[in-house]
């Protein structure tokens, strides 16, 4: 099963590594890794996509808490949240073509040079996958990059207090 866990750790160096070695070491493949500072410049979020068994996930969890750069952990799967990735994408192909399968999936032509365009698309992995699919149906791809996942989990919305009615 797919696993989405974020969590915040200190920006210190060898914070990420000690993270990712935890994982390694109990044989997990680290499909996405996304690390960026926040709005505080001493605390980076660290957002991971590894695939397992719960029971398994939910143990390293529990283990990477106990870092010493580790503030909080989340495993997002099973939470309310969003998430995003980007993707660049280099095609050869029909400049029309493209620029139609570019409104209809409401990516975006960053360049163009002869046959050549650059194109970006944001959304969920499935989206980005289904985007990529659907580019090669009208276009060569010659080369794409992609961010891997940034996550966040949502504010829980506030249900009104019925006590007053």
């Amino acid at each position: 099963m797919r696993h989405l866990i974020s969590m915040l750790l200190q920006n210190e160096a060898g914070a990420l590594a000690r993270v990712a070695g935890l994982f390694a070491s109990r044989g997990y493949n680290i499909e996405s890794l996304t690390v960026a500072a926040t709005h505080d410049e001493a605390v980076s979020r660290l957002t991971l996509v590894v695939f397992g068994d719960d029971i398994t996930v939910d143990q390293v969890v529990k283990q990477t808490a106990k870092l010493v750069d580790v503030i909080d952990v989340a495993e997002l799967t099973r939470r309310d949240h969003l998430e995003r990735e980007l993707s660049v994408v280099r095609v050869e192909g029909d400049g029309e073509a493209i620029d139609r399968y570019l409104a209809r999936a409401g990516a975006r032509l960053l360049q163009r040079d002869g046959g050549h365009s650059i194109v970006e698309y944001t959304g969920r992995t499935d989206d980005v996958d289904g985007f990529i699919d659907g580019l090669r149906n009208v276009a060569d791809i010659a080369d794409h990059a992609r961010s891997g996942v940034a996550a966040i989990e949502r504010v829980p919305t506030a249900l009104p207090d019925l006590s007053r009615a």
